[in-house]
Parts: C-alpha cells; structure tokens; sequence
C-alpha cells in the first residue's frame, strides 16, 4: 500500500501499467463504497467512451475494512485493461471520497485540464467524457453538469422520473447560473487549484449537499457554470427510493442542505441568520400554494408535496435537524 503525501488518510491499492501521468488530459473520479457489481458497470462504461482525449480513472474505495470494491476492480486496472489507479479513502464519509480523489488527481497528474465525477451507480452513454469536454470548452465554462437519467429498478416506477428529485434542473445545453449536484459534473482544473483542499466541506459528509456547497462557492468565487443535456449518465434506482418515507426524507434533506448552503453563503453580511431564516419562512408559507400550482401543473400529489417538505427541512434546519441519509447506506 502506498501512501500518498497528504494526512496519512489515503493510499494507494494499485494502479495500471505503463500508465503516462504526464499525458493524460481528462480525469474521471469514482468514488465506491459496497457496490463490488455495479462499480463494476460503471467501468465497463467508462472503457466504452468514444473519444481521443488521454482520460484515466481514480477509483476512490471508501469501505476501508472489507475493500470489495477496490478488490473488485484491482485487477482491470493492474492488466492495463482501465488506465489509472484505486486508492483508499480510509476515513468514511461522501466527502472525504470526494476529497480523496480530487486532490489524488492534483498530485498524481500534473497537466490534466478537466476532472468528470461519476457515482458507482451510475454508467456514462459511450460520448460522455468527449461532450462533457467540448461543453466545457465550447461554454468557456470552469464547471459543466450534466442529467441523471433514472432507471428504476422496477419499470412501473417509470412514472417518478418526473418528480423533483428525480428530474434534471436544466433541459438544454448552455450556462446556467446554479448546479446542485456531484452525480455527473466537470470541475476544471484551474477550480480545483483555486478552492484548494479540503474541496468539500466534511460537514456535509453524511448528509450529502457538500457538492451543492462546492459548487456554490465556486459560483461565488466568479467560476462559470454550464450544462450539457446530451452528457447523460444513468442513475439506477432502487424501489426503495421511490418509497413515501424515503422520498420525504429526501425533500427534507434538500431543504436543510438549502438553508446550510444560504448561510455558508451569506456568512459575514449583516444580519444573515436573520434574513435566511425570514426566507425559510417565507418559503414555508408559500409551499401550499407552490404545491397546489405543481399538483395543476403534474397531477402528481407526490410531487405536489415537495416544496412544503423541501421548505419545511429548511425550517427544521434552523433548530439543528440533519437527516445524514449516508450514515445507514444500506437504507440510501
């Protein structure tokens, strides 16, 4: 095991062969924890890409003790069959996965340009590296997203695909002015070395949201953000998730990860807490209203309901409730 010159927390299970760290142009981080089959799938979707562009995988393994992932995978890696390496992330948590492989590729890589994330329940369509590349180039944009197709596990369930967790914020190509999530995105280089280490907050480690904090930031910092439809990875989706507790816990997740974001955001101008809080609020009392519109609107209840959750998680927020959906990930 070879450890890596940052805390003692990361090291590294193996890497290719011949592989020229000087060359590579793209790096694609996929971070694992108990999905031994379906990281799997993901790589073999990743050596499908069509594209010239040098690209290689950092799979960053984050169940330190049985390591079913990373044994999963060592040997594509070490017959050459995926360029790159496996690392471990020894200290549990979304973030520090995260956090482990981005700075991995800062240290590993010297000229790479753009750094894709993929989830280890996820595959990328076969042009998915080359357009998130040329959205980003063609967007000058530093941060490109792009969709996370649902594929439910049980085809009746095809009808969520629509509800607002599910459903992707933008439709078309081009910059937008917010991007909440890690499932299919592009940081450039230049963000990473300008945000620095730790990237995301390990606040957020357990609960989710510390790439919407990132990403956040980064707006903040004058970084420019896309989008790219056409990019699409699918998201499988077990029947568990489209459970009524699974997608109100989720509802209420998305409306404190809000509040948490709005404050880091706000931090330092007069009054803050004051004025999140009135927003949270304001929000809340408006959210029958919002959910009687989108009810109009998709004749869906469960999607009627999800701005009251979404502005009632805010709410609780404020009184320290944290709904850290990654603590039981068996139950995620």
């Amino acid at each position: 095991m070879i450890p890596l010159p940052l805390d003692g927390s990361v090291s590294i299970a193996g890497r290719s062969r011949l592989l020229d760290v000087e060359a590579v142009e793209a790096i694609v981080t996929l971070p694992t924890f108990k999905r031994p089959q379906q990281v799997l799938e993901t790589l073999a979707s990743l050596r499908a890409q069509q594209t010239d562009r040098r690209f290689a995988v950092i799979l960053i393994e984050n169940e330190a003790e049985a390591r079913e992932g990373a044994k999963a995978v060592l040997p594509l890696f070490e017959r050459g069959e995926i360029p790159g390496m496996v690392i471990i992330a020894h200290e549990r948590g979304n973030c520090s996965a995260y956090n482990a492989g981005w700075q991995t590729a800062i240290l590993q890589f010297p000229n790479f340009k753009h750094l894709l994330v993929i989830d280890d329940d996820e595959t990328a369509d076969p042009q998915w590296l080359e357009r998130m590349c040329h959205a980003a180039e063609t967007l000058a944009a530093d941060i490109v997203g792009g969709p996370q197709v649902p594929v439910f596990a049980d085809p009746a369930h095809a009808k969520w695909a629509e509800h607002p967790v599910f459903a992707p914020p933008y439709r078309e190509t081009g910059r937008v002015p917010a991007l909440y999530s890690s499932g299919n995105l592009l940081v450039g280089r230049n963000v990473l070395t300008a945000m620095g280490p730790p990237f995301l907050d390990l606040r957020f480690n357990f609960m989710g949201g510390g790439d919407s904090d990132f990403l956040s930031r980064s707006a903040q910092r004058g970084f420019v953000l896309g989008w790219c439809a056409e990019a699409k990875v699918r998201e499988t989706v077990p029947a568990r998730r489209v459970e009524t507790d699974w997608i109100r816990a989720r509802s209420l997740r998305n409306g404190v990860i809000s509040t948490l974001v709005e404050k880091k955001r706000r931090a330092g101008m007069p009054f803050a807490g004051a004025k999140v809080f009135a927003r949270s609020l304001a929000l809340l009392a408006a959210s029958p209203l919002r959910g009687i519109m989108r009810l109009a609107r998709t004749g869906s209840p469960a999607a009627a309901i999800y701005p009251v959750h979404v502005a009632l998680g805010r709410v609780l927020a404020e009184f320290g409730y944290a709904n850290e959906q990654y603590r039981q990930p068996e139950k995620n």
